[in-house]
C-alpha cells in the first residue's frame, strides 16, 4: 500500500464516520427527504378504496347555497343530528368546534340587540339547548381544540388500561383545550381532539396523534373515540414498551389493535378522495328527508361531519399530494383502523440504516483506492438497487417504512469523495497527459491514449477511412475587407459552429488549416456507418450555415453570404500518431486524403457544395445523390466518379426527388452522347429542382454554360453504375 493510498483510506473512513454520526443525530434536512421518499411510495402504492361504513357529510358547497354562510345556528345541526340518527348511522362525530354560544339563537340575538325582561328573554328558543337536547341520548362524539390559553380540561368519557411502562410522556402535550358549551359537554357520548399535526413544521399529514396527554390523563382523538363508541366499548388498553418508560407499541379499541409510533401516532396510509366517501349536508337535510342511496350509505356508518367549502379553511395535504378536507382524514383514519393496512416504522429501522451507511461507506472507500472508482461505482449502484427493492418490497408488502435515502447518499458522497481523493492525487499521471493532449485530441482518443500502452509510440496503422475536407468560399475576397482582428473572430465564429457537426457525428478532428477542416471516420475507434455518418454531418454544417448567413451572424449585412466547399471520399489511409518523439500529431496520410482535398476543390469547378466519390456513394443507401461528373487524378488512368449530395433520406424518398433523378438521368446520358437535348433537359432539371436545395440552379446553370460551349470533353463521363 502506497502512502497516497493510506492517506486515501483514511481520508475516506474518517468521511465515512462523519456520516454516520451525521445520520445518528438525524437532522431535519434528512428527516424530510425520508418523509417525501415515504410519500413516493403511497403515491405509488395508495391504499385501495374500500366500500367501508365510514362516511364524511359534508357541509360544501351546495350546502352553503342551500342553507346559507357558515357558522349555521345550531338548531340547524340539531335537525341534522335527529336526521342522521333516523338514517341508522352508528356515530355522528363533529369535526367542528363549539366553543363559544350560538351567536345565532334567538335568545342571544335579543338579548344584544335590546333591552327585554329576563323571564321573557328566558321564554326565547336558545339554539345550544336545543342542539344538546338532539345529542343527548344519541352516539354523538364532539371534537375539541388545542389551546395557548386558559386552563380548560374536556372531560374524559372512556377509561385507560395500560400494559408496560408508563406512557404519559409519550404522546403530544396538551397544555390547555377550547371548551365546548356545558349542555353539549354533559349530553355527548364521548369527546376527541381534532389536531391533526399538532407541532408539525410541515403543511403535509402524515401521521395524527391518537392521543394527547397532559402528564396524567390521556386524550383520545376524534376517529378513535368514534370507533370506540361505534363499538360500545368503554376502555382502551394502552400498550407501553417493556422496560422503556414513555414509549407506546400499541391502542386497543374494542376488537381493533392499532400499531401506532412511540409517541402514540397512527401513521396514515391514504387512499384516493372519492366521492363515495362524501354525502352532502344538503342532501341528508332534503325535505323529502333524504334519498333511498343516502339513507343506505349512512345506515349503519360511522359518520363525520365537517366541511370541505374553501372559505372555511379546513383543506389539508395527503401523502398524496392531494388537498382534501380535514374531516376526511379522521373517516380515512377510521378506514385504515377497519381495513387492517398499517404502516410502521420498526425501532430498529434507525439502526439498520445507521450500520448500512458505515458499512457500505467503508466498503466503497476501499475499492475506490484498491481497485478502481469504476469497480466501486458499479458495486455503489448494486447496493443503491438493492436497499430501494428491499426497502419498495418491505412497505409493498408488509407495509413497513425503511429509509432508502439516507444510506444512498451517503454512499454518493463517500464514492465522490473518493474518486475525487483518487484523480487528484493518485491519478496525477494520467492527469498530466490529458492536460497536455485533450486541446489536441478527441476524446475517443485521450481514452486510448491513457488506457493503452505505448499508445504513443510514433507509426501508425491502414485504415478504412471517410475523410472530409471543408472550405471556406471567397476567402481572399473575404479576408482582404476585414480586419485581423475581425477575421479571426469570422473564422472562430463559422469553424466552432461547423466542427460541433464533426463531434456529434462520431468524427475526428484532425486539423484546421487556415479557413479549412480536416476530418475523419473509422479512426482511432471503429465507427460504425462512418461514410453516412460524415455526410449528415456535410448536411448539418449545411443547415448551420444557412442559419448563421440568414441570421447575419458574421456582420456581413449586404456585403454577401458566406459559402462553403465540403469533399467526402472513402478510401485506405494510414492513420496514427505522426511526428518528432517529443512533439506529434494524430493524423491521417496517403492517397485516399489527397482524393478527399481534391475533391472538395472540385466543388467550385461544378458549383455545388456537398461532392461524394463513387467509393463513397457505394456505402450511402439513404441519401438523395445525382451524378455530378468525374474527376481525374494526376497518376491514375481512370477518372473518379462524383456525387451531389441533395439532401438526406427523407428528402430521396419524395416523389419530388423522384422526378427530378429521372429527368437528371437523361440529362447525364444526353451529356454524354453530346445530344442537342442536353440544353432542354438541363433547362427541365433545373426547373424540377425547384426548392429541393437551392445550390442546384447554380449547379443546372453550369451544366448549361457547358452545353452552350461543349469542350473536347464532356462534363460528365458515364459513371452511373456507382448507385
Amino acid at each position: 500500500m502506497t502512502r497516497a493510498q493510506q492517506v486515501g483510506v483514511l481520508i475516506g473512513l474518517a468521511i465515512v464516520a462523519a456520516l454516520t454520526v451525521l445520520r445518528a443525530n438525524d437532522p431535519q434536512l434528512l428527516r424530510f427527504a425520508r418523509e417525501i421518499t415515504f410519500d413516493e411510495y403511497q403515491r405509488l402504492a395508495p391504499r385501495p378504496f374500500e366500500n367501508l361504513p365510514v362516511r364524511v357529510v359534508d357541509i360544501d358547497e351546495a350546502s352553503l347555497r342551500e342553507f346559507g354562510q357558515w357558522p349555521w345556528p345550531r338548531d340547524r345541526l340539531a335537525a341534522l343530528v335527529n336526521r342522521l340518527s333516523e338514517m341508522g348511522a352508528a356515530v355522528i362525530a363533529f369535526d367542528i368546534l363549539f366553543a363559544e354560544p350560538d351567536r345565532l339563537s334567538p335568545r342571544t340575538v335579543v338579548r344584544d340587540v335590546m333591552g327585554i325582561d329576563p323571564a321573557l328573554l328566558e321564554r326565547l328558543p336558545d339554539n345550544d339547548e336545543i342542539f344538546a337536547g338532539a345529542t343527548a341520548g344519541k352516539p354523538v362524539v364532539l371534537g375539541f381544540g388545542l389551546s395557548n390559553e386558559g386552563t380548560y380540561r374536556p372531560p374524559v368519557k372512556a377509561g385507560f388500561a395500560f400494559t408496560g411502562e408508563s406512557p404519559f410522556d409519550a404522546p403530544p402535550r396538551l397544555t390547555a383545550a377550547t371548551p365546548l358549551r356545558p349542555e353539549l359537554e354533559a349530553n355527548a357520548t364521548g369527546i376527541g381532539h381534532i389536531s391533526l399535526n399538532p407541532g408539525s413544521p410541515t403543511a403535509v399529514v402524515r401521521a395524527i396523534p391518537l392521543l394527547l396527554s397532559d402528564g396524567e390523563q390521556l386524550y383520545p382523538n376524534l376517529a378513535l373515540e368514534a370507533l370506540r363508541v361505534a363499538q360500545g366499548a368503554s376502555t382502551y388498553l394502552v400498550a407501553g414498551a417493556t422496560d422503556v418508560p414513555d414509549t407506546i407499541t400499541r391502542i386497543k379499541i374494542g376488537d381493533f389493535a392499532v400499531p401506532v409510533t412511540a409517541a402514540g401516532e397512527l401513521w396514515l396510509y391514504v387512499s384516493e378522495d372519492r366521492a363515495e366517501r362524501y354525502v352532502s349536508a344538503a342532501r341528508v337535510l332534503a325535505a323529502s328527508g333524504g334519498s333511498q342511496d343516502v339513507r343506505r350509505a349512512l345506515n349503519g356508518s360511522i359518520v363525520f361531519v365537517g366541511t370541505s367549502a374553501a372559505g372555511l379553511l379546513d383543506i389539508r395535504t395527503t401523502a398524496l399530494g392531494h388537498n382534501v378536507p380535514g374531516v376526511s382524514l379522521h373517516a380515512q383514519a377510521v378506514e385504515q383502523i377497519l381495513s387492517g393496512r398499517f404502516l410502521s416504522r420498526p425501532d430498529w429501522a434507525d439502526g439498520l440504516e445507521i450500520l448500512l451507511i458505515a458499512v457500505a461507506g467503508s466498503l466503497l472507500v476501499m475499492l475506490t483506492t484498491f481497485v478502481s472508482p469504476g469497480v466501486a461505482l458499479a458495486c455503489g449502484l448494486l447496493i443503491t438497487g438493492l436497499a430501494l427493492a428491499a426497502s419498495w418490497t418491505a412497505f409493498l408488502y408488509a407495509g413497513l417504512l425503511f429509509d432508502p435515502l439516507a444510506p444512498i447518499l451517503s454512499g454518493s458522497v463517500t464514492h465522490f469523495a473518493a474518486t475525487a481523493y483518487r484523480f487528484l492525487v493518485m491519478d496525477r499521471e494520467r492527469r498530466v497527459v490529458r492536460r497536455a493532449f485533450g486541446q489536441y485530441l478527441s476524446p475517443s482518443l485521450l481514452y486510448r491514449i491513457e488506457h493503452t500502452q505505448n499508445a504513443l509510440r510514433l507509426g501508425g496503422d491502414d485504415r478504412e477511412l471517410t475523410i472530409m475536407f471543408v472550405d471556406v468560399r471567397n476567402f481572399t475576397e473575404i479576408s482582404e475587407r476585414l480586419a485581423p482582428r475581425e477575421l479571426v473572430g469570422f473564422l472562430n465564429t463559422l469553424l466552432d459552429a461547423l466542427s460541433r457537426h464533426v463531434i456529434a457525428n462520431e468524427g475526428t478532428l484532425d486539423k484546421f488549416i487556415g479557413d479549412s477542416i480536416m476530418a475523419f471516420w473509422n479512426a482511432p475507434v471503429d465507427v460504425t456507418d462512418h461514410a453516412g455518418k460524415a455526410v449528415r454531418s456535410a448536411l448539418a454544417m449545411r443547415e448551420t450555415l444557412s442559419r448563421l448567413n440568414d441570421s447575419d451572424a458574421f456582420g456581413f449585412g449586404s456585403k454577401g453570404k458566406v459559402g462553403i466547399g465540403i469533399g467526402i471520399h472513402t478510401g485506405l489511409a494510414c492513420v496514427g500518431n505522426m511526428g518528432a518523439e517529443t512533439h506529434f500529431n494524430y493524423s491521417a496520410v496517403g492517397d485516399a486524403v489527397n482524393v478527399a482535398a481534391r475533391i472538395e476543390a472540385a466543388c467550385k469547378e461544378i458549383s455545388f457544395d456537398i461532392l461524394v466519390s463513387e467509393s463513397t456513394a457505394k456505402s450511402l443507401t439513404d441519401f438523395a445523390l445525382l451524378e455530378a461528373g468525374a474527376l481525374g487524378l494526376k497518376g491514375k488512368s481512370t477518372r473518379t466518379g462524383l456525387f451531389a449530395v441533395v439532401g438526406d433520406g427523407q428528402l430521396a424518398a419524395s416523389p419530388e426527388f423522384a422526378e427530378l433523378q429521372h429527368v437528371h438521368g437523361e440529362l447525364v446520358d444526353a451529356l454524354r452522347l453530346r445530344s442537342p437535348a442536353c440544353r432542354d433537359l438541363a433547362a427541365a432539371a433545373k426547373f424540377k429542382a425547384g426548392s429541393l436545395c437551392s445550390g442546384l440552379s447554380d449547379f443546372y446553370r453550369r451544366i448549361t454554360r457547358r452545353v452552350d460551349h461543349f469542350s473536347s470533353e464532356p462534363l460528365v463521363k458515364s459513371t452511373r453504375s456507382a448507385k
